[in-house]
């Protein structure tokens, strides 16, 4: 594939090519924080309480039996899609 690079891009691609950019001494220890950091901003959990009718837990149970998850992962894809706008009302 072929990426069209912006100025900035190919100032950063050129100065690697040739040589100029030095690796810091902690890089590796660097690398790791900043993936901890991420991880622990975009992947944290919190559980919640949800109170679902008999009949909307029994739906909810055999529709992620259906797709292989959990009940608590179906839920959670289901209120994730919606709120980023994936999941949409059929009328």
């Amino acid at each position: 594939m072929n990426y069209e690079l912006d100025s900035e891009e190919q100032e950063i691609l050129e100065a690697f090519e040739n040589g100029k950019l030095k690796s810091v001494p902690d890089a590796q220890q660097k690398l790791r924080d900043a993936r901890e950091a991420a991880r622990n901003t975009l992947d944290r959990m919190r559980q919640i309480r949800l109170n679902l009718t008999e009949r909307d837990f029994h739906l909810v149970y055999a529709k992620a039996a259906e797709q292989g998850l959990s009940y608590p992962v179906l839920i959670s894809n289901i209120v994730h899609k919606y709120l980023t706008g994936q999941l949409v009302e059929r009328v």
